[in-house]
């Protein structure tokens, strides 16, 4: 038998057990179609049952009406989304608080269509805080922030309040906490994080930003038509909306509340090791503390062979840093249960016990 894993990868990441299972039934034999998900017409009714519910759960999820938002699975990446949303709504200026490598990315493909401001950054302190100060100028066409970031292991913990239309990349902590999803007047997340495999990425819309467009949009980078066209405008990426839908079903038979709490407890009790434990530091400042990334560093990187086998002997596997910041990162999204957590704390105490022995 080989040995249980815990996988603390950033993207693609851990799935509960039971996706796999479904999706493996699937790839087989969908809903007893005689069809496989991965050969199914996406303009079948199977597909466009499986397309209708996973856009309203979505909505459900996010307790969002129907009548004033719509949610759409398309392609790309959260990369396709940095220029897609300055292209339809960037019209003169656009305040972007950058917070780590992705809203940097943001930024910069937004200064494609127009003026963009640095609002806000962390960069100062290599992105390990999350800015509490916004330089805000009146005629901004809308903010954009980043909610979560996976590499340096900062959240948002409070949303900030703005006047301005406010958008935000959710891609490493969507559907992880009970928030106001009515604050953002479009949000999206690539689903490789919480939501599903590689290969599709949620938009939620405010429709009545929609009246914000004013330039001529090629038709593919154009959230209006994929709205008209309810998702599939061109075929859609079945296999990853299947999944997602799976995952979403789960997560409203679990409630946001109570994820919210597992994944709290989860994040606790291993930020208390780090700070309990005199060979770990961690990376991020207090306050601003990643409830979905932990990022940590050993105090004297001389110790790093006995942690690293440490962890390898007991299957953790996913937890080495971004290179920009090197150390470690353990990525604790909803799939993830308490006892992995538990096993990389072991490790940590395990590897405390080592050191003190030379």
């Amino acid at each position: 038998m080989s040995q249980k894993l815990h996988n603390f990868n950033a993207g693609p990441s851990i799935l509960p057990n039971k996706i796999f299972n479904k999706t493996s039934n699937a790839v087989l034999n969908l809903n007893k179609t005689g069809l496989s998900i991965l050969e199914i017409s996406h303009r079948s009714n199977e597909f466009k049952d499986i397309l209708r519910e996973a856009r309203e759960l979505v909505l459900d999820i996010a307790q969002l009406d129907s009548k004033e938002y719509s949610s759409l699975f398309l392609q790309g990446g959260a990369s396709t989304q940095f220029l897609m949303a300055p292209y339809n709504f960037l019209n003169n200026n656009a305040g972007y608080i950058t917070t780590g490598s992705w809203s940097t990315k943001a930024m910069q493909e937004a200064k494609l269509f127009g003026n963009v401001i640095e609002i806000a950054s962390s960069k100062d302190k290599n992105f390990n805080y999350i800015p509490k100060n916004y330089n805000i100028q009146d005629d901004l066409d809308y903010i954009h922030l980043t909610t979560n970031n996976t590499i340096y292991g900062t959240q948002f913990n409070l949303i900030p309040d703005f006047n301005e239309p406010l958008i935000a990349d959710m891609s490493s902590d969507i559907f992880s906490r009970d928030i106001d999803y009515s604050v953002f007047d479009l949000f999206y997340a690539g689903a490789q994080k919480n939501l599903g495999p590689a290969g599709t990425t949620l938009v939620v819309i405010k429709k009545e930003i929609l009246e914000r467009v004013k330039r001529e949009i090629p038709s593919m980078l154009n959230y209006k038509v994929h709205i008209d066209k309810e998702s599939s405008f061109n075929t859609p990426p079945v296999f990853s909306i299947y999944a997602c839908l799976l995952n979403l079903r789960e997560i409203k038979i679990s409630g946001i509340k109570n994820i919210e709490f597992k994944n709290n407890d989860k994040a606790n009790a291993l930020y208390d090791e780090i700070d309990r434990n005199p060979y770990f530091t961690g990376f991020a400042e207090n306050e601003d503390r990643s409830k979905m990334n932990v990022t940590f560093n050993l105090v004297d990187n001389n110790h790093s062979e006995i942690f690293n086998k440490t962890c390898k002997k007991n299957g953790i596997i996913g937890v080495n840093g971004h290179r920009s910041v090197g150390g470690y990162r353990a990525s604790l999204y909803n799939a993830l249960k308490i006892e992995s957590v538990n096993v990389l704390i072991n490790c940590m105490k395990e590897a405390e016990s080592l050191i003190n022995k030379k």
